[in-house]
């Protein structure tokens, strides 16, 4: 830091940005549903065993999250996201109870994949 001035400051000015914008993008997450399944990054669940799904907002998020929490729920959450949905599941071979999944939009995702589950059981 041997110059005064604007040109000390200049690498502050595009490091700081860039790197707040680097670790945003290698934070996300891709979460589809697709007609058979639900994926949330590397994770898929056949829709088949979805038994409901249900949108939490941030409080919502806190008591599912909290205390109570189930050992054995498979949960991807990012704690600056304040929305979630928990898929509760009906599948006798897993031991997993339900998974919650951190989203932007959790009314939006869990209206998704109700009507996806529905789709794919022939029930809507």
């Amino acid at each position: 830091m041997g110059v005064a001035g604007l040109r000390a400051w200049a690498s502050f000015a595009v490091m700081l940005p860039s790197t707040v914008a680097i670790m945003l993008w290698l934070s996300r997450l891709r979460v589809i549903v697709t007609g058979t399944e639900f994926q949330v990054d590397d994770a898929r669940l056949p829709l088949a065993v979805v038994a409901d799904v249900v949108a939490l907002d941030a409080d919502g998020k806190r008591e599912v999250l909290g205390v109570g929490a189930h050992p054995l729920a498979f949960v991807v959450q990012r704690p600056w996201i304040g929305g979630a949905v928990q898929v509760l599941l009906n599948d006798p071979a897993d031991p997993t109870p339900y998974w919650v999944v951190s989203t932007r939009h959790p009314v939006e995702l869990a209206t998704r994949l109700l009507a996806a589950r529905a789709a794919a059981l022939g029930t809507g």
